[in-house]
C-alpha cells in the first residue's frame, strides 16, 4: 500500500501512519513524501517502509504535479490501498493534489486529516472514482458539512451517516465512542479511553485501516471497507486501552498504541493470528 502524508515539519505524521499499516499486517509499505522531506522521513520512518520522494512546492508540500508519478507508482505496483492526509498541511497545491487522487485514483483511498481539510477548503471534485473511507473528528467533520456535530452518540451517527451518504463512502467519526456508517448502517465503537485523544493516534489509525481493507473479507470491495473501519477501530481503541493498562491514560502517546498493537490484534482474534 501506500502512505501520501508529511511535509516540512510534519515527518511525524506520516512516520506513524506508516507504522499503523505495518503493524496492521501490510505486506509492503511505500511512504510517499514531498521530495526535500526524504532524508528526515527516513530518519524516522519505520526501517520496513519503502520511500517514494514526490514534487514539491517551495513550502516543502505536495505538488499538484505529483500525481503524475503517484498514478504510475499504483499502477506499477499494483497498489492496494492509499492512505492519505496525515501532515499534508492545507495549501492550494496540496488540495488540488488531494482532489486528483479522489477523482483519478481506482483504488480504496483512507482520507484523513489534511485530506479532508483541503477539500473542505477548496472544494470537492466533480467527479470521483476512487472508494473513500473517511476519517474526520467532529471538528473536521462540521468542516466538511457545515454543521456542527452533538456530542451524544445518536447525533454523531446521524451525521456520519449524512456524510457518508453524500460522498457515498465509509465514514467513520472518531472520538469517544468512535461511530462508523456507511450510510445504511452505523456502528459504535466500545474500545478507547481519554487518554488517545494525544496527537498522531489517528494518524495511527488512518494506515491501519488502509492496511486492513485487502485483508478483509466480503461479497464486494464496499463490504471490505465497512468492515476494514470497523476492524481498525476496534483494535486501534483496544490497543489504546491496553497500553493505558502499562503506561497510565495521561502518558499515552501514539507510539504507545502501535507498540501495543500486536496484543490488541492477538486478543481479538486469537492467538494464531
Amino acid at each position: 500500500m501506500l502512505v501520501l502524508a508529511g511535509s516540512r515539519g510534519m515527518t511525524g505524521a506520516a512516520r506513524l501512519c506508516a507504522a499503523g499499516a505495518l503493524r496492521a499486517g501490510a505486506g509492503l509499505v511505500t511512504l510517499g513524501v514531498p521530495k526535500s522531506q526524504l532524508p528526515a522521513a527516513a530518519r524516522v520512518a519505520p526501517w520496513e517502509a519503502m520511500t517514494l520522494p514526490l514534487p514539491e512546492n517551495a513550502d516543502g508540500t505536495f505538488r499538484e504535479t505529483a500525481f503524475r508519478e503517484v498514478e504510475k507508482f499504483v499502477r506499477r505496483r499494483k497498489v492496494t490501498a492509499v492512505a492519505l492526509g496525515p501532515g499534508l498541511r492545507v495549501r492550494p497545491g496540496t488540495a488540488r493534489l488531494v482532489r486528483k487522487c479522489v477523482s483519478g485514483l481506482e483504488v480504496p483511498v483512507v482520507l484523513d486529516a489534511d485530506g479532508l481539510n483541503v477539500l473542505s477548503a477548496f472544494g470537492w471534485p466533480a467527479t470521483r472514482r476512487a472508494p473513500l473511507i473517511l476519517t474526520p473528528h467532529p471538528g473536521e467533520l462540521a468542516r466538511l458539512t457545515g454543521r456542527p456535530v452533538a456530542p451524544d452518540v445518536s447525533s454523531r451517527l446521524t451525521a456520519a451517516g449524512r456524510l457518508a451518504r453524500q460522498k457515498e463512502a465509509v465514514c467513520v467519526l472518531k472520538g469517544h465512542r468512535t461511530v462508523v456508517s456507511d450510510g445504511r448502517r452505523g456502528g459504535v465503537n466500545t474500545t478507547g479511553n481519554p487518554g488517545m485523544a494525544t496527537g498522531g493516534t489517528g494518524d495511527v489509525l488512518c494506515g491501519l485501516i488502509a492496511a486492513l481493507i485487502a485483508q478483509t473479507r466480503g461479497k464486494d470491495l464496499k463490504e471490505r471497507m465497512w468492515r476494514a473501519a470497523l476492524t481498525g477501530v476496534y483494535v486501534h481503541g483496544l490497543a489504546g486501552d491496553l497500553a493505558a493498562r502499562r503506561k497510565t491514560r495521561i502518558s499515552l502517546t501514539a507510539g504507545d498504541v502501535l507498540e501495543s498493537l500486536p496484543d490488541a490484534f492477538r486478543k481479538t482474534f486469537g492467538p494464531k493470528i
